[in-house]
């Protein structure tokens, strides 16, 4: 049963890192191997409760007599359910990040973007642009935020050649936004509720190697670019619907949007309630302060033209099928027993963090930045002590190598997948333009991170 589970996820590792040649859905070969593993485990599943939980199966069957029926009824119970739900707070989460963005995006809140960035200059353009995508990645999340991004770009870009490279930083940019904070990416949510990492520190780590990462290669695409873009402005931008919002009313939503989710790591140091009630309470709060500004046009027929929205949801639906996938396939690797022995190997003939990051950020590349950070934070438990304890560098590095490293190729992550579809570009392209740069910046990024945590530990 091991080598078939072992099997059925190599083969998904294979099929997500060719995707973009077999066309087959990343999300669906996830959800895939999700379900194919818990099946092939509960069927043959009662030699490795018997190993591996038998205090709690002993507990479970309160004296009466084990059959196969009560196996699965505990795999069920006590292993399966466990894993569901902490694929479901990091679905939840998702889910509330980015229906706020898409109610925030319907009401023209990122006109303000279009007004900032209004300029032929190109570096100013790129550098604008670039940096708005930052700081929103940081806040919400990324993969949302690079789609809503590249479509202000591609509304206002009329050179396809021009598009390629200023897509590109705005992939590099909402990564590197979304990996220095808990709340911008699936991999610092997934750290933070298990209580690997704590908000304040993860931040304080990894927010310089994330801004010379995103820093360094946009500087070197900068030179790639024309003095003057061919921009086209449009007289009023796109909203997703015919809002008639006023200037305050978007700021405030804005404010309630974006700012609610910074209260979220203080939400759950209060409560100790999962992020997620945090952020479905700030997207109901915004959820009211729209139809109170809207409540004219509710019924209207211009609130069904949602193109922008339709796209968001499309991804939104896609990333989270994704994460549930792969948080629930490598569940059942991990109850197999064979991620304790990959990390028995990897402690007796590497015995290095750094390599294992750079490793798993250079693997980040070809599959995917997501599945290898997963695997990565499924080796090891959270320790009282040492580079595995909470706010242990081994976090740190994972978080970092797997986020940065994805974009060394364009299929190395979803907000990756997201331009080559929107812009039709081709991996040699990318391999051809891109990846140098995001390597130098990676490289330095990881020298710094580094740095800091010999200073610091």
């Amino acid at each position: 049963m091991t080598l078939i589970v072992v099997l059925l996820l190599l083969l998904s590792y294979l099929l997500i890192a060719t995707t973009h040649l077999t066309g087959v859905n990343k999300a669906a070969i996830a959800i895939f191997l999700a379900a194919a593993g818990w099946v092939v485990y509960i069927i043959w599943g009662t030699d490795f409760v018997m190993k591996f939980h038998p205090g709690a199966y002993a507990e479970f069957l309160g004296g009466s007599e084990s059959t196969s029926q009560t196996v699965k009824n505990f795999i069920y119970d006590s292993i399966f359910l466990k894993y569901v739900g902490r694929a479901a707070a990091i679905m939840m989460y998702l889910l509330a990040t980015m229906s706020i963005i898409e109610i925030l995006n319907n009401n023209g809140c990122f006109d303000f973007i279009i007004e900032w960035i209004r300029t032929r200059n190109s570096k100013r353009l790129l550098w604008t642009i670039t940096f708005a995508t930052f700081i929103l990645s940081a806040n919400l999340d990324n993969v949302t935020t690079t789609i809503v991004m590249l479509v202000i770009m591609h509304q206002i870009v009329k050179s396809r050649a021009q598009r390629m490279l200023v897509g590109s930083a705005i992939v590099l940019a909402a990564v590197c936004g979304g990996c220095f904070t808990v709340i911008g990416d699936p991999t610092g949510l997934l750290l933070w509720g298990n209580d690997a990492v704590t908000a304040t520190q993860f931040s304080s780590y990894l927010a310089l190697p994330a801004l010379v990462s995103w820093v360094l290669p946009t500087l070197l695409i900068s030179r790639q670019l024309p003095g003057r873009l061919d921009i086209e402005w449009a007289m009023a931008p796109y909203r997703g619907d015919d809002t008639r919002l006023n200037r305050w009313q978007r700021v405030l939503m804005l404010f309630v949007g974006i700012g609610g989710l910074w209260f979220g790591p203080t939400f759950l140091s209060i409560t100790r309630l999962p992020a997620f009630l945090g952020a479905l309470v700030v997207l109901a709060v915004l959820w009211v302060v729209n139809e109170a500004f809207n409540r004219k046009l509710m019924n209207a027929d211009q609130m069904s033209q949602r193109r922008i929205p339709r796209v968001i949801q499309y991804e939104a639906l896609q990333q989270m099928l994704f994460v549930l996938g792969i948080m629930m396939g490598m569940g059942v690797i991990a109850e197999t027993g064979v991620l304790t022995e990959v990390a028995d190997w990897i402690d007796s003939n590497i015995n290095n963090l750094w390599v294992v990051g750079a490793l798993l950020g250079l693997f980040s590349s070809l599959v995917d930045s997501f599945t290898m950070a997963v695997s990565g934070i499924f080796l090891y438990d959270v320790w009282t002590v040492g580079d595995y304890a909470q706010n242990g560098a081994y976090w740190m590095v994972i978080a970092y190598c797997t986020a940065v490293g994805g974009c060394l190729l364009s299929v190395g992550s979803a907000s990756g997948m997201a331009l080559m579809k929107m812009e039709h570009i081709h991996l040699g392209w990318y391999f051809k333009n891109i990846t140098l740069k995001v390597l130098a910046g990676w490289i330095i990024g990881l020298a710094l991170l580094w740095g800091e945590i010999l200073l610091f530990s």
